[in-house]
């Protein structure tokens, strides 16, 4: 983790927000895409605006960024090229650190986020067929409690 910065987003940090986001789905065979990458870079300047975004920067590039709206975690992406470097790992504990209680949702199939987050302390406390996100995709709720 060397290196690795956390800061709030900026305003002008949207559009590495909204790549990072768009790299995912891109990415991601079973994630089906929704929006465009323009409503992408959209919905990360809103989650920006309203102040709850925290990127994590190494030198002059943004490799990550979570967003949290009270204690409910709406987004955490690492940039791939970025994976495994601690970046994520830095990310969610920053929120651990501001919260007694967090909350988030992953999708069923995106199993690699489960074990990170059990591998973190949070529980599984939900499963979902999916029918009430947009993706329609079973999905997992998670807590974690200090």
């Amino acid at each position: 983790m060397s290196g690795l910065v956390l800061r709030p987003a900026r305003v002008l940090d949207a559009g590495s927000v909204g790549a990072i986001l768009s790299e995912f789905i891109d990415g991601t065979a079973w994630m089906p895409r929704l929006h465009s990458r323009a409503e992408d870079l959209s919905f990360a300047g809103l989650m920006i605006d309203r102040g709850w975004t925290v990127v994590a920067e190494r030198g002059a590039r943004i490799e990550g960024f979570v967003a949290r709206d009270g204690a409910l975690i709406q987004s955490l992406y690492v940039a791939a090229g970025a994976r495994g470097r601690g970046c994520g790992s830095a990310l969610l504990e920053r929120m651990k650190r501001e919260a007694d209680y967090l909350n988030l949702w992953t999708f069923e199939a995106n199993t690699g986020a489960q074990r990170f987050y059990e591998r973190h302390g949070f529980t599984e406390v939900e499963r979902t067929s999916g029918a009430g996100n947009d993706e329609k995709l079973p999905d997992i709720r998670y807590e974690w409690r200090a």
